[in-house]
């Protein structure tokens, strides 16, 4: 295998907007993430004994949950600093289009 130097792609005109998003983001992953944890702290587990969904209790429902809350933000924060940077573009390249 041939490996080479990683190539230099040049300032990032999105990447303001990208980091308050993910700031943004994590901020509210973690308020999810402390009434997970809170529920456990403040109720000595028992309110995560209650079942919820088919048999499943809400420590695995709320855990699962945690999971997919995350792969769904993650998702959304790639769309969202794509559109931007398509936009930013579009923008800087002044616009042109190809026939």
């Amino acid at each position: 295998m041939h490996h080479e130097p990683a190539q230099d792609s040049g300032p990032d005109p999105a990447s303001g907007y990208k980091t308050r998003l993910g700031v943004w983001m994590f901020a509210i992953y973690c308020v999810v993430y402390a009434g997970f944890v809170f529920l456990n702290v403040f109720t000595e587990g028992k309110a995560m004994q209650v079942m919820v969904f088919s048999g499943l209790n809400l420590a695995v429902v709320y855990g699962m949950g945690l999971i997919v809350f995350a792969l769904v933000l993650a998702l959304i924060y790639n769309w969202l600093c794509t559109k931007k940077e398509t936009e930013l573009a579009g923008t800087i390249g002044g616009g042109e289009e190809s026939a």
